[in-house]
Formats: structure tokens, C-alpha cells, sequence
């Protein structure tokens, strides 16, 4: 079979993200523009050849197709081994389970996370590394520039391979494997939580919980996991077939694009335990019985209580948060010893701390949780981690956590998302708040002091890198923040992202609605920033 050097010229925009390049699937069309970037990515790289590569995604459209050209490529460059999952399936955790598992140089997971798919959606390509993470900013930096300069691309002329069967074929030089996309990843989460006592509270005919993958790539993940292996009732998981469209629905696990499971767990007869994921599953979303936990929460109370699982038991070295996440974790790492690392938005910042050993649990307000098990935040064993602590304390979700805040306090927390709007006034909107930055501290807002206001730079503390302008945070002087910033993960305008956070340590004040216990930050917030002006918006287009 051979092997083709195709004549390219370099496209403008293949920068990515915090997660890889994410466009619209028309974009990833257009002719030698996926080619260019796949081979961006090779071209940036260093001693991959006669390596194993790692390969699958999320089931969106486009994914299948994608896949043959990136397998094709593979071979013309070098690759000795390439490990696709079967239908091109593989979860992003899965995917960076199996990197380390096989000790592979990366692997190439697509996928456009929790936006949404179809014909005319997005689509993504992330590249992660022999650790099983995101590639960090220098490994990014490089493909980038790779993709700047491109002439031209290999790839090998072949008949597409079966994925749907598993099979291990000979392409030239490079072996190809199409895998079970699950095993090795059940097999991990089996290792690490009490099975026998989770499978004996879901059979036990008194817990019944509802799953729901939103159509996207956990779907058999929980079905083999929850309802074969640990015996949950038949159709205990709810629109767990992937679909290209993800059933026309967006696979973000919030209270608004969630909504048909958020209409069960707070209506009447709700199951005890309600749980969503993402497009590549690495997102969740947990309720109770009319209960929703807050992502914030989520993680400080898998901190306090991660002795009562074996894959934790002998305690956490540390945890980690992104800057926006709440500081609810913060209280438990301090009453555990332990330190808390406050980082930018994006798991590849956690990556250096989980791998130098000095984080074991890490978290993001925008659903995203994980351990040092993989080096993604990880959706499913977070449900997990949750049953199991549900198994061992024998206490509803809402009891578990109301007693919780009785400990620590409870930590009233909101991000309000702007979504789709003009990048220029987005931008305006954060200079605006920039040139505001060194005259509001001491200053007097509403009834709150202003204690510091800055535009969050964060240096690693195990390789010593620096990353600047990751959020503008306003912080008060009780502890309660307003912090602005603008996501990196959409393809279409410009999404401001608004978090609000007060802490309230009196039990008796605990059963207030978020959003009337921050309203006074949603005003002093749109005060500062001029929101409505900027946005064109007279509210959020989410709100979780």
C-alpha cells in the first residue's frame, strides 16, 4: 500500500484551545484542513515512530470519518501501533485510561466536549500525552506553530478499516487494533471503588437511581457498569445509545440542557439518585430526590469523605480546584492538613500537580471532577465515587450533603453564562473591567469592602511555568467573590462567564435559594462590568 505526500497550504485559525481545536463540523470539512492539523500534531512531535497511539471519540458526527483519515495518517507517518475503539468509540477518561495502561507516546480523543454535534455542530481534536493528559501549553504551542508552516501531508492509500469489529490488522508497518472501548476502563473503576457494597444497595429493590448519558459517549460505560455489572434495574440508564446529533439534544450535564432528568428527580416518586454526563464523559451532573448538588460542593464533599473509599482510603495527598470553582474544598483540605492548589481553568493544569504527587483529588465548577486514576476529569467515576460513599453512609444525597455544610459551612455559589456574543464587546467588557482593577480595592461596594481585585496569573508549583490573565477575580473582604472571564470552548462569538460566591457559616441560614443569596453580587456584578451594556442580554442564557 502506498504511501502519499500531499501538497497543503497552511490554514490561519488551527490554534487550540484549553482543549484541543474546536470548530464547526463544516470547518473540519473543508479540503486538507483536518489533514493539516493531524499532521501538525506529528510534525511537532519527537520520537513517536514504532510507538503506540491511542484513537477514538466521542460518536459525534464526522467522528467515523475523521477517524479512517487519522488512522491512514498514522501509518504514512510512522506509528507502530494504533489502538482505535470499536465503532470509534472511546470516553476521554477512557482514552487517557488506556494511554497509561498500554504506555502509549499520546493519543488523539475527538471530540467537542459538551458543545453540540450534527451535521451542522462542532466537532474537535485534542491531542493527549504520554501521561494521559491534555497536552500542556508548550506541547499546543508547538502544533500550532507546525500548523503555520505546513507544506504538505502523509497519508496512506487503503480501503477504510471495519471499526465495528474487534480485529487486529497489518497497515505497512503499523499494527491496528480496534478494541473494547470499555474493559480496560471498567476494570479501573473496579479497582478502585467497593463494588460488592454498591451492587448491594442498587439490588436491594429500596434505591433506585435514573442515568443519563444525554445520547453521548458514556452511554456504554454505564450501561455495562451500572446496570450489568452492578446490577441496577434495566433502563436505570436513560439514552445511553450514542447518537451522531446526540439526539438533537446538548450533552452538557446542567439544570438546563439536562431537563428532562432534572423533570425527574424534582417531580413526584423521584429515584434517590439522579446523575448526567457530557459528550466524551468527562463531565457530571449529580441530584438527589429534588436535590441538586452544585459542582463545588460535588468535590468538597468526595474530599471529606474519600476515606470511606478503598481506592482512597490511606487519604489524599492534596486537591486541587480551578480559580472559579468555589472555595468549599479549600475548607475541607484545611481541617484534613492537607494543601489546596488553585489553578486556571482546564484539566491540563492539574496534570503537573497529579503527576508530582501532590494533588489527589481535583475539581472545576464546570462539572468536571477526577482523581490521580487518569489524567482527565472523569464523569462516570465520579458517579461512582458518590454510590459508593451513598452505599457506605446509608444517607440520602441531600443528607449527605446538608450535613456537610453543618461542618464546614455552606459555600452559596452561581456561574451565570452569557453565550454567543459579540467577541469585540466581550473583550471591551474585560478591558473595561481591567482598567477598573487597581482603584477598587478598599472601596466600598453595595455593602461590602472590596479586599483585592486582580486578573489571576498563576505560577506552576512543580515546573515553575506562569499563565496570566486567567479571570478577573473581585474578592470582599467576608470572603465572597465576583469573578468574569471568557470560556475558550465555544466556536461561535464570545461566552461570558459570571461567578458568584458568599460564604455563610450559620447552619440556620442554609436553606436559602442560591440566587436570592447572591443577588446582591448579580447586581453589584452587572454594576462593575455593564453586562446588559456589553451583552445586549437582560439575563443569562444559563444559569446553574
Amino acid at each position: 500500500m502506498n504511501v502519499h505526500t500531499v501538497s497543503t497550504q497552511p490554514f490561519s485559525d488551527q490554534k487550540p484551545g484549553t482543549s484541543g481545536l474546536r470548530k464547526q463540523v463544516p470547518v473540519f470539512q473543508q479540503r486538507h484542513y483536518l489533514e493539516n492539523f493531524i499532521q501538525a500534531i506529528f510534525n511537532s512531535l519527537e520520537d513517536y515512530q514504532g510507538k503506540t497511539l491511542v484513537l477514538g471519540g466521542d460518536g459525534r458526527y464526522y467522528n467515523r470519518t475523521a477517524i479512517q483519515t487519522i488512522l491512514k495518517m498514522a501509518v504514512a507517518n510512522g506509528v507502530g501501533r494504533v489502538l482505535v475503539g470499536r465503532g470509534g468509540i472511546l470516553s476521554t477518561p477512557a482514552a487517557s485510561c488506556i494511554i497509561r495502561k498500554t504506555r502509549a507516546f499520546g493519543g488523539i480523543i475527538l471530540s467537542a466536549s459538551h458543545n453540540p454535534g450534527g451535521p451542522e455542530g462542532d466537532f474537535g481534536v485534542k491531542f493527549n500525552t504520554s501521561n494521559g493528559g491534555p497536552a500542556p501549553e508548550k506541547v499546543t504551542s508547538a502544533i500550532f506553530e507546525a500548523s503555520k508552516t505546513i507544506q504538505g501531508y502523509k497519508i496512506l492509500e487503503a480501503p477504510d478499516i471495519d471499526l465495528d469489529t474487534l480485529l487486529i490488522t497489518q497497515l505497512n508497518e503499523t499494527t491496528v487494533e480496534v478494541i473494547d472501548p470499555v474493559a480496560d476502563y471498567a476494570d479501573l473503576m473496579q479497582s478502585l471503588f467497593d463494588f460488592d457494597r454498591i451492587r448491594d444497595v442498587l439490588t436491594s429493590g429500596n434505591f433506585r437511581l435514573c442515568m443519563d448519558p444525554l445520547h453521548a459517549v458514556t452511554g456504554p460505560y454505564a450501561h455495562f457498569l451500572l446496570e450489568e455489572r452492578l446490577g441496577a434495574a434495566p433502563g436505570s440508564v436513560q439514552n445511553g445509545t450514542p447518537l451522531e446529533d446526540f439526539g438533537g439534544g446538548h450533552p452538557d450535564p446542567n439544570l438546563v440542557y439536562a431537563h428532562d432528568l432534572v423533570e425527574l428527580m424534582f417531580g413526584d416518586n423521584a429515584p434517590d439518585f439522579g446523575a448526567a454526563s457530557d459528550g466524551d464523559g468527562d463531565r457530571n451532573m449529580v441530584l438527589g430526590r429534588k436535590f441538586f448538588v452544585t459542582p463545588s460542593d460535588s468535590l468538597a464533599v468526595l474530599a471529606a469523605n474519600a476515606h470511606l473509599v478503598p481506592g482512597y482510603k490511606d487519604g489524599l495527598a492534596g486537591v486541587a480546584r480551578s480559580m472559579p470553582t468555589s472555595a468549599a474544598v479549600d475548607r475541607v483540605a484545611e481541617k484534613l492538613g492537607i494543601n489546596c492548589y488553585e489553578t486556571p481553568t482546564g484539566w491540563k493544569f492539574f496534570g503537573n500537580l497529579l503527576d508530582a504527587g501532590q494533588a489527589t483529588l481535583c475539581g472545576e465548577e464546570s462539572f468536571g471532577t477526577g482523581s490521580n486514576h487518569v489524567r482527565e476529569k472523569d464523569g462516570l467515576w465520579a458517579i461512582l465515587f458518590w454510590l459508593n460513599i451513598l452505599a457506605v453512609r446509608q444517607q440520602s444525597v441531600e443528607d449527605i450533603v446538608r450535613d456537610h455544610w453543618q461542618t464546614y459551612g455552606r459555600n452559596y455559589y452561581s456561574r451565570h453564562d452569557y453565550e454567543g456574543i459579540d467577541s469585540a464587546n466581550a473583550n471591551q467588557l474585560m478591558e473595561g473591567l481591567r482598567s477598573q482593577l487597581a482603584r477598587l480595592p478598599g472601596q466600598q461596594l453595595g455593602n461590602y469592602e472590596v479586599d483585592y481585585a486582580d486578573d489571576f496569573n498563576y505560577t506552576d508549583p512543580v515546573d515553575g511555568s506562569v499563565s496570566k490573565n486567567q479571570g478577573i477575580r473581585i474578592g470582599f473582604t467576608d470572603g465572597s467573590r465576583i469573578v468574569f472571564r471568557l470560556s475558550g470552548t465555544g466556536t461561535q462569538g464570545a461566552t461570558l462567564r459570571l461567578y458568584l460566591e458568599s460564604y455563610e457559616p450559620d447552619s440556620s441560614q442554609h436553606g436559602a435559594d442560591p440566587q436570592d443569596a447572591l443577588a446582591e453580587f448579580i447586581a453589584l456584578a452587572e454594576e462593575v462590568a455593564q453586562i446588559r451594556q456589553y451583552t445586549g442580554m437582560n439575563a443569562p442564557t444559563v444559569i446553574t
